[in-house]
């Protein structure tokens, strides 16, 4: 009998199994699947997917590399997916991957249940759970001779953004690799969220102390009125919670524990605490906050809408790689300061930020990924007037437009109303980071507010002026973006009172006192041999400030107790690699440029891949302009996929 053929009384038939065969002939597939094949986006389609989803992707990739260590030489490939089914990403073993293509299990293809019929990438995503699909339990025929487990993947707001997979031969199957998928989801699940809250108050809970800060520890944050908007599947799981439950829950209903004394327990040292839940439920509890425990002391009244919740304040590892935050350095009066390591465009920068604190003049910050934009926005905040107000952060490339619109302009009809970042922001500063990524409709929206400078009311309550200043950041050139119509012109001119171009690392001249500034920021009182210095002077830093941080931070830690200085071999593999080829390059004064061979189709499509999407990123390692690559991939149309596919 047929895949997709069987009748609910004649086998005793899993009912999950059934609504999704179901599902498959209301599509209208048939388990021959003859005349349907499913959509295949092209290398142009898949490269602005995964651009789009780099964070997913960013997060997910170490875990897939994990994975395949584990699944190695089992005809397996292990898989990334989108919340539509879009793969992502893959790695496998190259005979089987080479298999798997022919039934288009690659990056690219869809595998929704749509076009796929049940599977286990589309069924888990339409059932949202995770599960095993064996041989004929597939619908399409075709891929009967595969076994693959999935789980999706939840996104700290209790969002399915995607889904990961292992599919192995039906011959090589083994049960433990459900649970091998439904860890990995875990793990992707708990970087995204240490990444989305890296501000702001983190509850960390489990049943036992040492579960704390473990794989499996509940994970929740909460606003600054002590709402929940953020919880992983364990903490869900520990408080008997739904995803919908959150950002419509207060913490003190679920700890017994008024927002004060959460507070109170992030103070140093910042414990795990035994804890009694009005439920009965007991847990060891510990609270991690970025806020200033200064500025959280002088807190008494906690109003959600007149409050004014504590700033974060940025660390020198911040200053200069827009990565991480850390309470101020006592005594440090300009927080600019951090900033004025030698270079001149950066002293000139400065300089413009320091006459422009506290005017009502809006600010844009550009510059490529990692070279400070964040803390640099940060930094103007702690400089201005606004200070002691709050500092919010909405990254608008990484949230949908339902939940975009929720977070930036609140939910006013729900009872009690919840008020978006620009009610939670008055007073302070709202950096939209990544602006033109915000859907036209909230760009509308958006443009609507700042004309007006008045906030919609709140049910019962009078309007209110909008009392924030607006800093937006972006990797792209806004006015470009304006040109290709994803950047509203009036909300531009409305947004672009001072715009800065922020230096990449390559062309700034402090390159020195940086790596200073970032040991000390680590505690390390290594130094960088001089030799290896000139060297990373030569080099083009693709990551900007956060790869040279990641650079020593490793670095400093592969030194022996006795050791002083960091030399070439403390360095990651890959880097000792690219400054090897740098150095077989010919001296002179373009030594820093990579010289490149004429491009062909191939080429472009791996690089694309190897920047996991990032176009520009793609076009500086390729020498040519992010223009000039969208042509390359357009005209490379659908051969550039199948060298994509190749190349993995």
């Amino acid at each position: 009998m047929l895949s997709g053929e069987v009748e609910p009384d004649t086998l005793p038939v899993d009912p999950l199994l059934l609504r999704s065969w179901q599902r498959s002939r209301e599509a209208g597939l048939t388990p021959a699947g003859l005349g349907s094949a499913g959509p295949h986006a092209s290398a142009v389609q898949l490269a602005r997917a995964r651009e789009r989803h780099h964070e997913l992707i960013a997060h997910a990739r170490p875990v897939l590399e994990f994975l395949f260590e584990q699944t190695r030489d089992t005809d397996s490939v292990v898989l990334l997916a989108d919340a539509q089914g879009m793969l992502l990403d893959a790695i496998g073993d190259a005979d089987f991957s080479q298999r798997a293509a022919r039934v288009a299990l690659r990056p690219g293809a869809i595998w929704h249940e749509q076009w796929r019929g049940t599977n286990a990438i589309g069924t888990c995503l339409a059932e949202e759970q995770a599960l095993v699909i064996h041989g004929d339990e597939h619908y399409l025929d075709r891929n009967g001779f595969l076994t693959c487990a999935a789980s999706p993947i939840v996104d700290p707001a209790g969002r399915i953004i995607g889904a990961i997979d292992i599919s192995n031969d039906h011959r090589q199957a083994h049960r433990h690799t459900l649970g091998l998928v439904r860890s990995a989801a875990r793990m992707i699940e708990q970087r995204l969220f240490e990444t989305r809250h890296a501000q702001g108050l983190r509850l960390r809970f489990h049943a036992r102390r040492e579960g704390i800060a473990s794989l499996t520890e509940g994970l929740m944050a909460l606003s600054d009125d002590g709402w929940v908007i953020g919880a992983n599947a364990a903490a869900l799981s520990m408080l008997k919670l739904e995803r919908g439950h959150i950002g419509a829950l207060r913490a003190d209903s679920l700890f017994g524990l008024d927002l004060c004394r959460i507070e109170a327990m992030a103070r140093p040292p910042a414990e795990p605490r035994a804890l009694r839940c009005p439920d009965g439920t007991m847990l060891w509890l510990r609270v991690d906050s970025s806020h200033s425990i200064e500025v959280m002391a002088r807190r008494t009244d906690r109003q959600p809408d007149d409050a004014l919740p504590p700033a974060s304040s940025a660390s020198s590892v911040a200053a200069a790689t827009a990565a991480e935050t850390a309470p101020e350095r006592p005594g440090q009066d300009d927080a600019l300061s951090g900033f004025e390591l030698g270079d001149p465009t950066l002293r000139q920068i400065v300089n413009r930020l320091r006459r422009l604190s506290g005017a009502p003049v809006g600010l844009v910050l550009q510059g490529e990924s990692g070279s400070g934009k964040s803390a640099l926005a940060q930094a103007v905040h702690l400089n201005s007037p606004r200070r002691d107000g709050p500092l919010r952060t909405l990254h608008c490339a990484s949230l949908d437009a339902d939940l975009l619109d929720d977070t930036l302009f609140g939910r006013p009809l729900e009872r009690p109303p919840a008020p978006g970042l620009l009610r939670r922001a008055r007073g302070g500063t709202l950096v939209l980071d990544e602006v033109a990524d915000l859907p036209l409709p909230l760009q509308a929206r958006l443009l609507r507010v700042l004309q007006d400078d008045m906030l919609a009311p709140l049910p019962g309550e009078p309007a209110q002026p909008l009392d924030v200043a607006l800093i937006c950041t972006s990797r792209r050139r806004l006015i470009d973006e304006v040109a290709c119509g994803r950047l509203r012109e009036d909300l531009y001119y409305r947004l672009n009172g001072l715009t800065l171009m922020l230096p990449p690392l390559r062309e700034r001249s402090d390159l020195a006192a940086l790596c200073r500034q970032l040991l000390d920021a680590v505690g390390s009182q290594a130094a960088v041999d001089p030799g290896l210095l000139e060297r990373l002077t030569c080099y083009p830093w693709p990551g900007n400030g956060r790869q040279l941080a990641n650079a020593l931070r490793a670095a400093s830690a592969q030194l022996e107790p006795h050791e002083r200085m960091i030399r070439l071999d403390h360095l990651p593999d890959d880097l000792r690699e690219e400054l090897a080829q740098l150095a077989r390059q010919p001296q002179g004064p373009d030594r820093n440029r990579v010289a490149r061979p004429p491009l062909d189709a191939a080429q472009v499509a791996r690089t694309v891949a190897a920047c996991e999407g990032n176009l520009s990123e793609a076009a500086r390692r390729l020498g040519i302009s992010r223009n000039t690559l969208y042509r390359r991939l357009r005209e490379a149309g659908e051969d550039a996929g199948e060298a994509d596919s190749a190349s993995r």
